[in-house]
């Protein structure tokens, strides 16, 4: 993505139309490029070039949106950090990146003159909205920079940004994407949906630090779309957004639905703008979305797949009909199966999902092992999730592999197991893993959040008309509530850490 022509361009075109609200206040197009521009230009006479990384500690607020487009617009990498990480995860990530100049804003429980002697490398931290003696105030330096177009670096190839997937200690996973690969998302789902530059788009809490954050920035900006800010989910003011912006099209994460889903007033609400919703991360949303489409009968409700890795979104289902699909791989996403030896499935079958084309990361930065574990040597990646492929060609996930539960031989995968479970009337919500069996090796637990009160016999029951004996969960814990990660998706490591409860 040529980040100085669409911004050019996009301000031009649309000039004082709203690209963002935040908090009932809009930025416009011409407002988006000139400040963006002031971040380029300042980071120019600090030295910065088109190799160096920036990092970008912010919860989503328009600044943070300059950040990105400022570093974009210089050629320069950024690096996203969750606004949830500690202070010594945040200096990890910053020295494991050598980021020159840290944007962000001020945090009660973060000493950044601390940081700064923890990160050697670390220039200069520019905090906006607050002083914060020994950082740089953003009103007094980026506000004060010139709003000149800079000079146009781009380099389709050169390293865009690293998104640190996971692991803030001993490897983290600094997945590498180009400006290339940034191409992707808009090109997917501009190929996938029909989307133009009427639609309104609400980013509602998935945080910028994940690439399902920052797409609706590249998606605002490629189509010269609206988009809606929320600097946290809540399901309540989620929905108000949707009537008072007349949003046309969001995407979250199944837990997400099930938080709009128990409001008593979810009803209440004028969802006749809403055109999709998309749901990403768990192939047990049918369900949910099943569930939700009574409250907006003209909206399309889609499931979608993508990874950080592949430059997401890369697939989405054809139709409400197969809403258990992820559709076909038919554009920038080339994708096979294959099986526990590396052998090609041909037509119908079930195994690994490997992709490959546009969107495929360039790897994870400074970790060869972990990149040539993933990456094939003819560039295909290797996602980790088991598919089927059925006779018309569409793809089901089945599950991760490290989601496989191993019965007495048998494979169990977490996913449907959840499905069958969610179809009970009293359920809320569901994860299943597997835990230690001295006779069988393993066996599924489910953790069971209910919307009313449930025995765990009565749920054997109805499970035995919908799952293989061997499926149904041995164990059952209810609970009040499932850990969630940043992105809304259920935590299942901090489930198998939890002290063995039957």
């Amino acid at each position: 993505m040529d980040f100085i022509d669409l911004l050019s361009r996009q301000a031009s075109i649309y000039n004082s139309k709203a690209a963002l609200f935040f908090e009932g206040r809009p930025v416009s197009f011409s407002a988006l490029a000139r400040i963006s521009f002031q971040v380029a230009n300042y980071l120019t006479s600090k030295g910065i070039g088109n190799k160096d990384k920036i990092a970008v500690y912010m919860p989503n607020i328009p600044e943070a949106v300059y950040s990105f487009f400022g570093i974009f617009s210089l050629g320069a990498v950024a690096v996203p950090l969750d606004f949830m990480l500690t202070q010594a995860e945040i200096a990890h990530f910053i020295r494991h990146s050598e980021a020159k100049i840290l944007f962000t804003v001020a945090k009660k429980d973060i000493d950044f003159n601390q940081l700064k002697q923890d990160c050697p490398q670390l220039q200069e931290i520019i905090i906006c909205r607050e002083i914060v003696p020994g950082c740089s105030l953003w009103e007094e330096t980026i506000a004060r920079s010139w709003d000149k177009i800079p000079e146009n670096r781009y380099n389709p190839q050169a390293l865009a940004a690293v998104f640190y997937t996971s692991g803030s200690t001993g490897h983290p996973k600094g997945v590498m994407l180009s400006y290339d690969n940034l191409k992707n998302p808009g090109q997917n789902i501009e190929h996938y949906l029909l989307i133009s530059d009427r639609d309104i788009y609400l980013c509602g809490g998935v945080p910028f630090s994940h690439l399902g954050g920052l797409d609706y920035l590249l998606f605002m900006l490629q189509f010269g779309s609206t988009c809606v800010l929320m600097m946290r989910f809540n399901p309540l003011e989620f929905l108000r957004a949707i009537e008072k912006h007349k949003v046309s099209i969001f995407c979250i994460v199944p837990a997400m639905y099930v938080a709009i889903l128990s409001l008593k007033s979810q009803d209440k609400f004028d969802f006749s703008s809403l055109r999709y919703a998309v749901v990403f991360g768990a192939p047990s949303s049918p369900v949910l979305l099943r569930r939700f489409k009574a409250l907006c009968p003209n909206a399309q409700l889609l499931n979608g797949w993508g990874m950080t890795e592949t430059s997401a979104p890369n697939a989405f289902s054809p139709d409400e009909a197969h809403i258990d699909s992820i559709g076909k791989f038919d554009f920038n996403t080339p994708a096979k199966l294959v099986d526990d030896n590396g052998n090609e499935i041909l037509g119908e079958g079930a195994g690994e999902l490997l992709v490959g084309g546009l969107g495929i990361m360039q790897g994870y930065y400074k970790e060869e092992v972990m990149t040539q574990d993933a990456l094939t040597k003819d560039g295909w990646l290797k996602t980790g999730d088991v598919a089927r492929r059925d006779a018309d060609g569409l793809y089901y996930i089945v599950g991760r592999i490290k989601e496989m539960i191993k019965v007495a031989g048998e494979i169990v995968f977490a996913p449907e197991v959840e499905e069958k479970i969610s179809r009970h009337a009293k359920i809320a919500e569901v994860a299943v893993i597997g835990v230690p069996d001295k006779m069988r090796g393993e066996v599924p637990k489910a953790f069971i959040v209910t919307k009313e009160p449930l025995e765990a016999q009565e749920l054997r029951d109805f499970l035995k008309d919908h799952l293989a004996h061997f499926k149904v969960p041995h164990y059952f814990e209810f609970v009040n509530e499932l850990p969630k990660n940043r992105v809304g998706k259920i935590d299942k490591q901090k489930l198998k850490n939890l002290p063995l409860s039957r």
